[in-house]
């Protein structure tokens, strides 16, 4: 059982996140390339930086969670790791791409096609997937008094679509596709998923898409604000989707889980969180972090319940992805991988 002390330890890194430290990357890498003495002899030590997203989200605080960590367990590879706020996969995709990150959160669907080189990709990124981590649960939502009461219902209305830059289009492009409408439809709106909720209460857009972990605090506070209806998906085209893309996968919404929802939703997973790496990070750092990551996962969930994700059965899934050899070799070694 660790201390009292190194549970401290976490939680001091993680508020240092949210307020900044460590965010210039020139300052911490000139700071990495100190020396430490230890018993009279010198160790040179290691930055690792992991790459998230903008503070309020999911992906700076698990990324936040994973730094702290992996860094409160390194004793013998003389880390130093630090998470970094960034504006998030994109940004984080061409970072790594540039040996700016060794580590970085991602959705899958964006990964996909970077790895790809297509969509606005204009270049194969050579990424790789380190594990599969919480899934990104999808859904619209709108005013129960709207009248909108399936996706093509969307011609001619104002929808929200998630901000700008985000690259919600990877994964909303094949859905609306796979529903026979396209963004040429409707007039997409750009915003948060806080304003996406002011914007459908007081009438400014007709739908809104909404994604995250379950329950997502943007839908909460939709249903507890507003009587709204969960837009459902139709089954030929979920279908179609889980035929054509890996990311995407089915999953359903309790009942309950948000206020007026009597019934289960059939939702989707729209591109799972994923930790990943450049192909040019060596072996024996990707294989270490995994190992440290996962052999101390219940540390992570104690900050966020998404840690939960990070079990035998998820961590190695296909989302499109290919993992890097560090990684597999360690998931052979425990026996989890699957040829």
């Amino acid at each position: 059982m660790k201390s009292i002390t190194s549970y401290l330890s976490i939680t001091a890194l993680i508020f240092a996140l949210s307020i900044g430290f460590g965010c210039d990357n020139t300052q911490k890498r000139q700071s990495a390339e100190g020396e430490k003495a230890e018993g009279g002899n010198t160790a040179k030590r290691v930055h690792i930086s992991i790459g998230t997203a903008p503070t309020g989200g999911a992906f700076f605080v698990v990324g936040g969670a994973i730094a702290a960590v992996v860094a409160d367990n390194t004793s013998e590879t003389n880390w130093e790791v630090t998470a970094e706020s960034t504006k998030g996969t994109q940004e984080n995709i061409r970072r790594l791409a540039n040996g700016e990150l060794e580590f970085a959160l991602a959705n899958a669907a964006i990964s996909y096609f970077a790895v790809r080189g297509e969509g606005a990709w204009q270049t194969e990124h050579a990424i790789r997937s380190v594990m599969t981590l919480a899934p990104n649960v999808g859904l619209f939502i709108t005013s129960e008094s709207s009248g909108i009461r399936k996706i093509q219902d969307f011609a001619g209305k104002r929808i929200v679509v998630g901000p700008a830059g985000a690259g919600f289009e990877y994964f909303l492009k094949p859905i609306l596709s796979a529903h026979g409408i396209s963004y040429e439809d409707f007039s997409p709106l750009n915003s948060h998923y806080t304003g996406a909720v002011d914007l459908l209460a007081d009438g400014a857009a007709a739908a809104a898409f909404m994604g995250g972990a379950i329950p997502t605090p943007a839908v909460m506070q939709a249903s507890t604000s507003q009587d709204i209806f969960f837009i459902p998906f139709d089954e030929t085209a979920k279908q179609s989707l889980f035929d054509t893309y890996p990311f995407f996968s089915a999953i359903t919404i309790p009942a309950d889980t948000y206020k007026g929802q009597a019934e289960p939703f059939a939702s989707m997973n729209v591109g799972s969180m994923h930790l990943i790496t450049a192909e040019t990070v060596d072996e024996k750092t990707v294989y270490e972090f995994t190992k440290t990551l996962y052999t101390h996962r219940a540390e992570v969930v104690k900050i966020h319940k998404a840690g939960k994700a990070i079990n035998p059965t998820n961590i190695v899934k296909n989302v499109g992805t290919p993992f890097h050899p560090g990684a597999i070799r360690f998931y052979q070694e425990i026996g989890i991988w699957n040829e």
